[in-house]
């Protein structure tokens, strides 16, 4: 296992992060606590340290799950990292609240879902741009002098509203989204970041499962999973991203890897990104990440990864569908 620092963070942490919307259960179909936490579990004794949720996964699901999992391995063995300004009424229709009467009443119940004193990074989720950015930026800083948090990140801002941000507090994370076929961070977010000193926690590296290659070309995803209402895993868009998958499969099994530690590994040797978000809520399904080969991808192996996604995805397809409502 890789790693490395993030700013604000004293210890080291894995350049492979355990993400647990999945885990949450919601958009996702669901997911059985014990296997959840024997994932985390797994995840931690395998040298994954940096665990990422957020109250909206599950509405409070993921984050009690985590909080289990840390009581059984230890806090002092897990980086925290976790969310605020967003919320949901009883029909789980969500919005964004970044209100600082919002982020006091969501820090105070992060702390008590996750049993603990204090989160190591906490990040805006999404901007809410009826609340003036300095203002947030200034209630995570108060939240720092109090002790609550060590970090403060934020999630889905551009580089315009991470300026506005810098101006009233200090800045250590983004969180953006990131993989093979998702790739327009590479025009202004990643090149703003590394000129300014800011960690990069991608998300997304597997590309909400596309990029493990499990897929058929008649898949059916069941009512509520996100993948139903995501462009990529629609009509002709679908099927081109399976006929780039399959010769992603093949490029990754020539050097005797697996096609999430292909993704995983091109994501990690792109410059500026600190380390990557690994969905997984069994822990067959983290197993890979765990087992994730040293050898970097040469310059030859990185062309034709680029010329298989000229060819075969011309017209990317980004993650803006992701984006709650205003």
């Amino acid at each position: 296992m890789e790693y490395t620092s993030l700013p604000g963070l004293e210890k080291r942490i894995s350049r492979i992060g355990l993400g647990t919307w999945v885990i949450g259960g919601w958009m996702w179909g669901g997911a059985d606590e014990g296997e959840a936490i024997a994932a985390i579990e797994t995840a931690i004794d395998g040298g994954i340290c940096f665990v990422d949720t957020a109250p909206v996964y599950g509405f409070g699901r993921a984050e009690e799950i985590v909080g289990k999992a840390i009581r059984r391995v230890g806090r002092d063995k897990v980086v925290i990292a976790t969310k605020a300004g967003l919320e949901w009424n009883e029909r789980e229709e969500i919005r964004r609240n970044s209100s600082p009467e919002r982020l006091r009443r969501e820090i105070e119940e992060s702390l008590r879902r996750l049993g603990i004193d204090s989160i190591d990074l906490y990040q805006i989720h999404w901007p809410d741009p009826r609340v003036p950015i300095e203002s947030t930026a200034q209630t995570l800083l108060s939240f720092r002098s109090q002790g609550k948090i060590r970090a403060l990140g934020v999630s889905n801002f551009s580089p315009n509203q991470m300026d506005a941000w810098r101006k009233a507090a200090p800045l250590h994370t983004d969180q953006p989204p990131y993989n093979l076929f998702e790739r327009g961070i590479e025009r202004d977010v990643l090149p703003y970041c590394r000129e300014n000193g800011i960690g990069v926690v991608a998300y997304g590296v597997l590309c909400r499962g596309l990029l493990t290659g499990k897929f058929q070309r008649h898949q059916v995803f069941g009512t509520g999973d996100i993948r139903c209402r995501d462009p990529k895993f629609q009509g002709e868009a679908f099927l081109r991203s399976l006929s780039a998958v399959d010769d992603l499969r093949l490029l990754a099994q020539a050097r005797g890897w697996t096609l999430p530690q292909l993704a995983a590994k091109w994501a990690l040797q792109q410059p500026g990104i600190s380390l990557v978000l690994w969905g997984a809520r069994t822990p067959k399904q983290i197993s890979d990440a765990i087992q994730l080969p040293s050898s970097p991808l040469s310059d030859r192996e990185l062309a034709e990864i680029d010329r298989i996604l000229e060819r075969r995805i011309p017209e990317p397809i980004g993650p803006e569908f992701l984006a709650p409502p205003l």
